[in-house]
């Protein structure tokens, strides 16, 4: 089984589409599985004062709006995600190539898993574009209750398009880069650390005189878990920051990356930043090893189909 997107099929074009939907399938999958856990984070991210932990936060969650509170933001959730995986492993593999021609590489070598976790760098870039307005909408409606609770606003806005069309009104059709900056800044060297580990862990799994490619679908999963948790353990605080820019500029202005970074160490303390870390890390290893395995199988069968012709 080929991991990711490794040597470019002769047909580019096709190739590119198949990268394109297979991550597009690996993202819904990686949402339907995580969804919870995320509502949780981005809560006790934006709101730190009204939560004592995870436990707190989803009791307290159920108690208000039931389950369904658990989901809420979803529809956003599998669209940021579907174009995010989507883009993201399409534009890997073009990284890919860059790679090689940086490195002075034939088409056919095989990258380090260095050179992997670069690409896997520069293509988010690319992911960050589209993923930044969907973010935006998903982390609203999540932390929408306490924007009420907290006198922020007035009325809950339940829907996504109640959600855009507040932002379009107060914002402007630029408002929806809200934290396009710390997006990128999350984004960078968290998808290195995340396809570096996801390769290195799949290294370390390779048993002697066999590749990678052999590996089934446990130690696979275990390399997109170890991956997941790699992106979130280096990225968190970014990702914090990038929810209060996003969910907080509703009311008020924000001040920026470097302003939000600098106003939360001074005010609540540098572990504020680390808000709602614990329920991503258990989110992080299942839906991402999810993510992998779906990626994988649904790409390796639709090459498989397309050779087939």
């Amino acid at each position: 089984m080929k991991p990711c997107v490794r040597n470019m099929a002769p047909n580019s074009a096709l190739q590119a589409a198949i990268d394109l939907t297979a991550g597009a399938i690996g993202g819904t999958a990686c949402v339907l599985v995580g969804q919870p856990l995320d509502t949780a984070k981005v809560k006790m991210q934006t709101f730190p004062t009204m939560y004592r932990g995870l436990i707190d936060c989803a009791g307290k969650v159920y108690k208000q709006v039931g389950f369904r509170g658990f989901y809420k933001g979803t529809s956003p959730a599998l669209l940021a995600n579907i174009a995010e995986n989507s883009v993201l492993f399409m534009s890997y593999g073009f990284c890919q190539r860059i790679v090689k021609n940086i490195a002075g590489l034939d088409k056919n070598a095989a990258l380090s898993d260095l050179q992997y976790a670069t690409a896997g760098s520069f293509a988010s870039f690319f992911s960050a574009l589209v993923l930044c307005p969907t973010e935006l909408v998903k982390c609203r409606l999540q932390a929408m209750h306490e924007l009420q609770v907290s006198g922020k606003i007035i009325q809950e806005q339940n829907t996504v398009w109640a959600v855009l069309k507040g932002i379009m009104q107060k914002e402007g059709p630029f408002g929806l880069y809200r934290g396009l900056v710390s997006t990128i800044c999350r984004e960078m060297p968290g998808y290195f650390v995340f396809f570096g580990g996801y390769e290195f862990s799949r290294s370390l799994l390779t048993s002697d005189g066999k590749s990678k490619d052999e590996l089934g679908p446990v130690p696979l999963m275990i390399s997109g878990g170890c991956g997941g948790c790699a992106l979130w353990l280096v990225i968190y605080p970014l990702d914090c920051i990038k929810s209060r820019i996003q969910v907080l500029s509703i009311t008020e202005k924000q001040a920026g990356f470097l302003g939000t970074c600098s106003s939360i160490v001074k005010n609540e303390g540098f572990l504020a930043l680390y808000s709602g870390l614990k329920p991503t890390l258990i989110r992080a290893f299942p839906a991402n090893a999810i993510l992998f395995l779906v990626f994988e199988y649904s790409r390796k069968l639709m090459m498989q189909r397309a050779e087939s012709y």
